[in-house]
């Protein structure tokens, strides 16, 4: 079985979004790109995350083309395609429909520097332009969006995060829904102070070596 490996991963951390209520249902996708095979496993669409097997899952090749599988893969593959073509430093990705990231998101709202933990994905995270799910525009929205970051929210639709590896990805996706959660209950109360870049940027260095999984 091509990446069985990666098929198992996929399927654990697809669980883990739904067990730790950062998505529901059918709702995102995940996907690991093995560059050295140029090879890309993806979760299948509209199968719940609790049900998807490792035969669902689909390989891709860089071009988009199905290599292995019988159904259909996410409707976002194109979204992930586009990291994968043109970053060097992303080898997997998550998208989820977290809540305070998808209110952000459905404000048109960055998350500014508020809490320090926004650096693991970058000194802020921008809202792509909106377009429709599945679509090229999408795709090429995000990757605009997340230029020189590791997450970006989806105008009306959720949060996307990649990193070198699922786990990674996956912590991103957690530390931005709980900052954009922290983010969107100051906002209610007063005005939240935003860290300098300065600060940020000494953030990003320190969380080089500070709990990343390898």
């Amino acid at each position: 079985m091509l990446m069985e490996k990666e098929r198992e991963q996929l399927i654990e951390y697809g669980k883990k979004l739904v067990e730790t209520e950062l998505t529901k249902g059918t709702g995102g996708n995940l996907s690991i790109y093995d560059r050295q095979n140029g090879q890309i496993a993806i979760t299948p669409s509209g199968i719940d995350f609790n049900k998807i097997k490792k035969s669902d899952i689909v390989i891709l090749d860089i071009d988009g083309n199905v290599i292995d599988g019988d159904t259909v893969p996410s409707s976002e593959w194109q979204m992930h395609l586009k990291e994968y073509q043109e970053r060097t430093d992303i080898d997997a990705i998550i998208h989820a429909h977290t809540i305070y990231a998808t209110v952000l998101s459905v404000l048109h709202t960055p998350l500014p520097a508020s809490h320090y933990m926004i650096a693991v994905a970058g000194k802020d995270v921008r809202v792509a332009k909106y377009a429709t799910y599945g679509s090229k525009e999408l795709a090429d929205n995000s990757f605009e969006a997340m230029k020189d970051r590791k997450a970006v929210f989806l105008a009306n639709h959720g949060l996307l995060a990649g990193s070198y590896n699922i786990a990674n990805a996956f912590n991103i996706i957690e530390e931005i829904e709980y900052c954009a959660k922290i983010y969107c209950i100051a906002k209610s109360i007063g005005t939240p102070i935003i860290l300098p870049d300065e600060e940020m940027e000494l953030m990003a260095t320190k969380f080089e070596n500070y709990g990343q999984v390898k």
